[in-house]
């Protein structure tokens, strides 16, 4: 394979990857937006769509849309429950505190996970059998595309709900400016339950894809650490910032460990991180004033 295909197919992959840390970056955004707390459970919300989508088509014999849909809809409810049974009841407490219970809740996830499932990785079918695409010589497996296909269209609902329905405005208005926003009679206790039960839908759709090539209950943990430097390197707040920054990071890891070494792929994301946090730490989509590039 020449230089050219090898580049190709570092691409490729990237762009694949980077299209899940996209969704879980997204998933960072949307909760920082409605309440200033980062959740480091979002990881957990990826191993749980993938597990979940195992349960219901390997165990309950479903269909793999059908199993796909409810998996979604199960991380859904375990999102909205996280805000109403852990986070709620300290609103009054401060956002480090809340940070520090959304730790502990990823620690009470990964080990109910590993009681139920046990330790060894979990896999479903891919989504579609055949042979591979090829670009030139580079390969695009079918499972890719149906990632790639998947993200893209979460992200576009996503931003069709916050451009043309009076819920998304609403949860925009709220992230805004909350005290204005609950005197135009927006409820804000509401506003932050939907922006947990997005955000842990989006992680549930990055795990659903995901699931075909196994995953266990501390895989989430590398998800959701990448997903969040994603989220910084576009802008912590930025729905468009965290998509943009999910794809940087997904080509630069991917051409850093295809050209130096895999052995430096994780070093690679963090360093990246460390570099946007010392140079432009509101993000390449943000201006220095705060304001949208």
């Amino acid at each position: 394979m020449t230089f050219t295909n090898q580049l190709i197919q570092y691409l490729i992959n990237g762009i694949t990857k980077g299209g899940i840390y996209g969704l879980v970056a997204l998933g960072f955004t949307i909760i920082y937006k409605s309440t200033d707390v980062i959740n480091f459970a979002q990881g957990e919300f990826v191993m749980f769509g993938a597990v979940m989508l195992y349960t219901f088509h390997h165990v309950l014999h479903l269909n793999l849309l059908l199993s796909f849909i409810l998996a979604v809809l199960v991380v859904t409810l375990i999102g909205i429950l996280m805000e109403v049974l852990m986070i709620r009841p300290l609103e009054e407490s401060s956002v480090i505190t809340q940070i520090i219970v959304t730790i502990g809740a990823s620690i009470f996830f990964r080990g109910s996970a590993m009681l139920i499932w046990g330790r060894n990785d979990v896999f479903v079918p891919f989504f579609s059998s055949g042979k591979p695409y090829r670009i030139f010589h580079a390969i695009i497996d079918r499972q890719y595309l149906w990632i790639l296909v998947i993200t893209l269209l979460a992200m576009g609902v996503l931003h069709l709900f916050y451009e043309k329905t009076i819920t998304g405005k609403a949860m925009t208005a709220c992230a805004a400016n909350k005290k204005a926003a609950s005197l135009v009679g927006i409820n804000i206790r509401t506003m932050v339950v939907l922006s947990f039960g997005l955000s842990a839908a989006l992680g549930g759709v990055a795990g659903g894809v995901l699931a075909p090539f196994g995953m266990k209950y501390d895989t989430g943990v590398n998800y959701g650490l990448k997903g969040f430097c994603a989220a910084i390197v576009g802008g912590l707040g930025n729905n468009v910032g965290a998509m943009v920054g999910g794809f940087v990071l997904g080509i630069v890891e991917e051409l850093g460990a295809g050209l130096i070494s895999s052995s430096y792929r994780n070093a690679i994301a963090y360093s990246i991180l460390v570099l946007v946090l010392i140079i432009r730490p509101q993000g390449i989509l943000f201006t220095k004033s705060g304001e949208r590039v």
